[in-house]
């Protein structure tokens, strides 16, 4: 019988661990995702900051395309009422990225807009945090891809749920044909 207690404490004590070590894992991927999420909303926000300065410019050239502003501009909104909603952040980021092409396509027309100083670096800048925002979304996507993992995988598939962890959305671009279509624009 003195044997039978030292096995059901071990048992226990193994339980606990295990519960322990699961619990500790999760909170490290749940708050990996959380700071990558951080570091997305601080790129559309630099993106969305530079929006106006981008329209301001080219709308000095081409004042009779009010559509295309319009459309930034409702884009920009988007963008910025997303808020942590994972699948609306993805919808506004690709109607942004088509109304920021369709308004460059317009500027193209425009050589001396191109060949504005304020434009190439608002230009550059733009470029500059796409590049950064699609370096973010990689690193959360690893993130989300890692927690929701360790949520479906044995052991800690056991106790995920009830210890509150949900699986996260991944950080996907809406309608890639879109995307795709969008205009080139060089410079």
């Amino acid at each position: 019988m003195h044997i039978g207690i030292w096995i059901a404490i071990g048992v226990v004590v193994l339980i606990l661990l295990v519960l322990w070590v699961t619990y500790n894992g999760l909170v490290r991927l749940n708050e990996r995702v959380n700071e990558a999420w951080s570091d997305i909303t601080v790129q559309l926000k630099f993106r969305a900051d530079l929006i106006p300065n981008v329209i301001e410019s080219v709308k000095g050239y081409a004042a009779h395309e009010k559509g295309v502003f319009e459309e930034v501009t409702k884009a920009r909104s988007g963008m910025m009422g997303a808020g942590n909603d994972v699948k609306a952040a993805a919808a506004a980021q690709g109607e942004m990225t088509q109304a920021m092409g369709r308004l460059f396509a317009v500027a193209e027309g425009y050589p001396q807009l191109r060949a504005s100083e304020n434009f190439v670096d608002l230009q550059n800048k733009l470029q500059d945090s796409e590049n950064k925002l699609q370096a973010a979304r990689r690193f959360y996507n690893a993130g989300v891809r890692d927690l929701n993992v360790k949520i479906k995988v044995f052991p800690s598939n056991v106790f995920a749920k009830k210890l509150g962890f949900t699986e996260k959305e991944f950080f996907e671009v809406e309608d890639r044909a879109k995307l795709e279509e969008a205009p080139k624009v060089k410079f």
